[in-house]
């Protein structure tokens, strides 16, 4: 019996050591050891061959001929060679330049580096791109030497483009020629360049923009002079009838030119054309000669241009006219922009391997057994893994009570040795236990397989979010316009700010600037300041602000109360076009449907940014958070919506005020359980894991994700690559916004009025009404100048006292009375 009992037990091993010695194998392959090592290998190789290559360039004259002797008698010991790397140098040197591909050989030492570093852990630089282009680029080069510089004669030892390159180069030669070959090399580097360098074609087009333009505007600037100067010479005769006879050859010319229209004025801009100069010596020569009836010809080349205007303004709804016209479209003013590239994300797959069998069963029975222990039986579970957690879902047998496996969170936690569990009793929806176990080797989502998603690159969102991968590692996206507004919250070093970028990032990928304008809020001063240099295409700020990136506290009290006069505004545009959100307005302008001369225009989707939302409280209180919470309240509607984010998650920064305004949280791991309720109103933040493990509430359902990893040399790649495009000439401005402490009429200064202060009391009398908003918009001049005229009128007794958002009142009744006042001013 005991014979027979050791022999199935000693079989057992047998039978698996033939798989487990593949797999060790295939580990150490895979291990850093021997990544390392093979980095060192190849970076010390690439040295000695840097030496060797080089020293052959000196020495390889002399030692051709012992390179040429057999391979034994070579190595014999009184053998001597002057290559710097020894023997083994210059055999190595010989076998790549002289029978390879020449000098161009260097690139094999690029490709070493490369290699080596990207061993090492280095990725900036990617080992496929640079193995393609640098053999791409050495072939050329090869080729191009051994043709162009004709150094291959039968009396030189060396081929300076190589043997490959000379053979390449012949056969070129045979079936083309050497001027057939020549404009062949020329159009492969052409290629070479586009396909290597991003900006050689931006470049390229400029170049040759700039050529063909420059001579042509000179030419057609030199016959339009000597055009008018004809003209003016033929003037200056004394017979009326070869003036008479001009001016109706040139009325003529206006009438039937078939290339006048009116939208031609439109697309051409700051260019001269025949026709205007045609236009110009009409009006002279009716100013200038009497026999000619002049009010007439200038009444039909006017004429026209205002009645056109008056019916684009009066009849703008005309199916007609708008079909004639077509959909407007926002993205014209940047026609040109090219969204990001995935190519500027890193992937930071740390390449671990997927949790193993044993792992997941080594769980079950741990689980099951603790269970038991408890006298809980179970009658079903199953396993979901994810990037970091794996997710146990358990069917408990019938009359076993929901909060007594609750209660065994930290007895399982203890039998798993897990750094924290977490057990949702019962899951939504689905009629079991989960009980979520991180992963021993936690594997990294790297942003840039989120955005190469197919659920991302097909999203029909307004402003789509990926924020990570769920459990059941299915992309995790939300649109931000239906939130509308979130808080992240979670201790310091758990991923907050990666969070940020990735939301940041997830709407530069899929938004245009003409749609998207951000308010960045940094308190710190640095952790948003990477997106500094999108001023000019996607950044808001006030017009009298220097830095787009708003961090004195001062000034973010009044961008925030910019931002609500903004948001107002754009409820009176809303409440004139007679509909109801940002979408309905937006399509209807889209349809030339909206007159931009009623103040209509096309509306930007505002997110608002606030990091460090603490320390903005513990500064400014009130003062900041009330306008917080108005822009939470009301602005969806009008396209405004906030993210802020604090590592401090505590009641006095987290007030009620704001988490009824904020139903989307995202909790990053905190201290404890008090912390997760004010964050989540729920514990459970309080058991993830750190580095990204978050939960995202979304008022009824919770979610665990792993947060997507976007490295801060990726944020500055993609920067770079929006910034170097065309932009606007500015930022994208706010409304001006008075502080209580400035202007107040007890400071004013009457004998330093503002020049429009006699227009603007006049408006006032006029009206009888002491509106600053009604200044700001008759006269187009910024919020700050129409207060500062306003606060004068005040001093001069035009209008009364501010009382709050009601209009002043206006103690001068008639305009005389003001005159004459006015003439007391002078």
């Amino acid at each position: 019996m005991a014979k027979k009992i050791t022999k199935p037990v000693n079989k057992k091993p047998v039978k698996a050591a033939g798989p487990s010695k593949i797999k060790v194998a295939v580990n150490f392959l895979k291990s850093n050891q021997f990544k390392y090592t093979l980095g060192a290998f190849l970076l010390l190789f690439s040295g000695y061959l840097a030496v060797a290559f080089t020293s052959y360039g000196f020495s390889g004259a002399v030692d051709q001929s012992k390179l040429d002797l057999p391979i034994l008698d070579f190595l014999d010991r009184s053998v001597q060679v002057q290559n710097f790397a020894g023997k083994g140098g210059a055999y190595l040197a010989e076998q790549f330049i002289n029978l390879g591909f020449g000098f161009p050989s260097f690139f094999f030492i690029l490709i070493f580096v490369v290699a080596a570093l990207n061993l090492f852990g280095y990725k900036e630089i990617r080992f496929l791109k640079t193995f393609l282009f640098s053999v791409l680029w050495m072939l050329w080069t090869s080729i191009a030497l051994a043709l162009l510089l004709n150094v291959t004669s039968s009396d030189s030892f060396l081929y300076v483009g190589g043997m490959y390159g000379f053979i390449f180069s012949s056969v070129l030669t045979s079936f083309l020629g050497t001027i057939g070959a020549t404009l062949i090399l020329v159009f492969l580097l052409f290629v070479l360049l586009i396909v290597t360098f991003r900006q050689f074609l931006p470049w390229f087009t400029k170049v040759i923009a700039k050529k063909d333009k420059e001579p042509a505007t000179a030419e057609q600037l030199a016959e339009e002079a000597l055009a008018v100067a004809e003209q003016e010479a033929l003037l200056q005769t004394e017979d009326p009838a070869i003036s008479k006879r001009i001016t109706e050859e040139d009325k003529v010319k206006v009438v039937v030119d078939p290339d006048f229209h009116d939208d031609d004025d439109f697309e051409i801009e700051n260019t001269v054309s025949k026709k205007d100069v045609e236009l110009s010596i009409e009006d002279m020569l009716f100013d200038q000669v009497p026999e000619v009836e002049s009010p007439k010809p200038k009444t039909k080349v006017k004429e026209p241009e205002l009645q056109v205007a008056e019916k684009v303004a009066d009849e703008l709804a005309d199916d007609d006219v708008v079909a004639a016209m077509g959909d407007y479209d926002p993205t014209l003013d940047l026609s040109s922009y090219k969204y990001p590239t995935i190519d500027l994300l890193d992937d930071h797959a740390s390449g671990n391997a997927e949790v193993s069998n044993e792992e997941l069963i080594s769980n079950k029975n741990k689980i099951v057994e603790t269970l038991r222990h408890y006298k809980i039986e179970i009658t079903k579970i199953r396993a979901t893994i994810g990037p970091t957690i794996t997710l146990y879902e358990i069917v408990p047998a019938p009359g076993i009570r929901i909060a007594k496996i609750k209660n065994l969170e930290d007895d399982i936690a203890l039998s798993l040795s897990a750094l924290g569990i977490r057990i949702i009793a019962p899951i939504p929806g689905r009629g079991t236990i989960g009980i979520e176990v991180p992963n021993q080797k936690p594997e990294i989502v790297s942003m840039r397989s989120i955005i190469g998603s197919k659920k991302f690159q097909e999203s029909t969102y307004e402003l789509p979010i990926a924020l990570g991968k769920t459990i059941s590692n299915e992309t995790f996206m939300v649109d931000l316009a239906k939130m509308p507004h979130i808080l992240v919250a979670g201790a310091t070093g758990q991923g907050k700010s990666v969070g940020l970028n990735a939301i940041i990032t997830s709407l530069l990928y899929k938004k245009h600037p003409s749609q998207l304008k951000f308010v960045l809020v940094d308190p710190k001063k640095v952790e948003l300041n990477l997106y500094s240099s999108l001023e000019k295409h996607f950044l808001a700020k006030m017009p009298d602000e220097e830095d787009a990136i708003i961090t004195d506290i001062q000034k973010v009290k009044n961008t925030l109360n910019s931002v609500n006069i903004e948001m107002d505004s754009r409820y009176d545009l809303l409440k004139k076009a007679h509909v109801r959100n940002i979408i309905e307005y937006n399509t209807k302008f889209i349809g030339r449907r909206l007159n931009p001369e009623k103040g209509h225009r096309y509306l930007p989707y505002i997110v608002v940014v606030v990091d460090e939302f603490a320390d903005l409280i513990m500064t400014a209180g009130k003062e900041v958070e009330l306008p917080i919470a108005r822009i939470a309240q009301l602005a969806r509607a009008v396209g405004i919506h906030m993210i802020i984010a604090t590592q401090r998650p505590s009641i006095n920064i987290i007030t009620g005020v704001i988490k009824a305004n904020f139903p989307t949280r995202i909790a990053f791991k905190v201290a404890s359980m008090i912390d997760s309720r004010t964050i989540l109103d729920t514990p459970g933040a309080n058991q993830l894991i750190g580095k990204g493990d978050m939960l995202v509430s979304t008022g009824s359902t919770m979610t665990r994700v792993q947060c997507a990893f976007v490295d801060t040399p990726e944020v500055e790649r993609i920067c770079e690559f929006v910034a170097e495009q065309r932009g606007y000439p500015t930022a994208f401005l706010l409304p001006d916004y008075v502080g209580d402490t400035d202007g107040g009429s007890p400071d004013v200064d009457l004998k330093n009025r503002d020049e429009m202060f006699d227009d603007a009391a006049r408006l006032i009398v006029s009206n009888q009404v002491g509106s600053t908003s009604m200044i700001q918009r008759k006269f187009s001049i910024g919020y700050n100048r129409a207060g500062r005229l306003m606060d004068q009128l005040e001093a001069a007794g035009i209008v009364g006292p501010s009382e709050g958002s009601k209009a002043r009142q206006v103690l001068i009744q008639d305009e005389y009375s003001l005159e004459q006042l006015l003439n007391g001013f002078k």
